[in-house]
């Protein structure tokens, strides 16, 4: 296990845990899906949600950057995310350092956004996920791709 991935296990507790500094996800050198963590989703528990209304989550990341393979220049995007919850939410401080690792990741744009889809889908188990790239266009062309994931 990281470093980054105790570190980000101390969230929430009181005492020094509050006064740590976080670096950057791709300073370190295991897998970006390690980062990721989920918590108990409200819709989930039933005292939360007696009714069983279903939650959808809509989650912009307007900060994405990765680099193109060809070229080695930037690339950047915001990130949109909407999934419908199970049993468990996608952590919001995990997600952003997560989103961070790929600012040194040669990859397509998408690779990087087939990768985001599995990753928390493979976390999660949603009901349903969507995850869109809205890149910055290149020579004139913006790319757009959207990765799905409805399990059967």
């Amino acid at each position: 296990m990281s470093n980054l991935h105790k570190d980000l296990k101390e969230l929430g507790k009181s005492g020094d845990a509050n006064r740590k500094t976080y670096s950057s996800a791709s300073d370190e050198k295991s897998e970006p899906a390690e980062w990721l963590e989920k918590f108990e989703s409200p819709s989930y528990i039933d005292s939360m949600n007696p009714l069983k209304c279903d939650l959808t989550l809509h989650i912009q990341i307007p900060e994405f950057t990765s680099l193109c393979p060809m070229t080695g220049q930037p690339d950047f995007a915001t990130i949109v995310i909407d999934y419908i919850p199970k049993r468990y939410c996608v952590e919001s401080k995990s997600l952003k350092l997560y989103i961070l690792a790929f600012r040194n990741r040669r990859d397509f744009h998408e690779a990087c956004v087939n990768k985001i889809c599995n990753d928390i889908g493979i976390l999660l188990q949603p009901r349903f996920l969507k995850v869109e790239g809205q890149f910055t266009p290149r020579g004139g062309i913006p790319i757009w791709p959207i990765s799905t994931y409805k399990p059967e």
